[in-house]
């Protein structure tokens, strides 16, 4: 197995477990928060999905999904572009209110081209450096990981929120 084809597997498995855990689930269930500054599974998912999104399009250097394929005024949510969700307020999830249909939209054409981006990739890639903001400067296979760890953990977090039950929800 090449590189390109491990990222694709694993970035695959994040599409899955959104998968997974948002279909089935009416719109309040997916913006039903556990307790006042818990995040919903909504918040979680289109959080996961702008980090993956910015992060890769910034690394790759092409548009990001949001705005290249007109997803901000389909998800019509109030944050600027640019926004990903980071230091964002419990107001501030509580108004991503969006359908399941909305979230796997979304996520599946930032999937859909972020494997176009992972397919053209090589061993070699993975030590471009993508951010000199840091010390030591970042790298494209750190940058990766670093989506790939924080995906996953918020997939499994939007996952735990489901098997909670919230609104009568349970996992599948």
């Amino acid at each position: 197995m090449n590189i390109s084809a491990l990222l694709v597997d694993a970035f695959g498995r994040i599409q899955e477990v959104v998968h997974d855990t948002v279909e089935g689930l009416s719109d309040d269930a997916l913006s039903t928060r556990p307790a006042d500054s818990a995040n919903s599974i909504a918040w979680l998912v289109w959080h996961l999905t702008r980090i993956q999104d910015d992060h890769l399009a910034d690394a790759g250097g092409y548009e990001q999904v949001l705005t290249a394929d007109g997803w901000h005024d389909r998800l019509g949510l109030p944050f600027d572009p640019a926004d990903t969700g980071y230091g964002h307020t419990p107001d501030d999830v509580a108004a991503v209110k969006l359908s399941a249909e909305l979230l796997t939209g979304y996520y599946d054409a930032v999937h859909a081209s972020t494997v176009q981006y992972l397919e053209s990739l090589t061993d070699d890639d993975l030590e471009r450096v993508v951010d000199k903001r840091w010390n030591p400067p970042v790298t494209l296979g750190v940058r990766l990981n670093s989506v790939l760890s924080d995906d996953l953990q918020h997939a499994g977090q939007a996952a735990y929120v489901r098997g909670l039950g919230v609104s009568g929800n349970s996992a599948p």
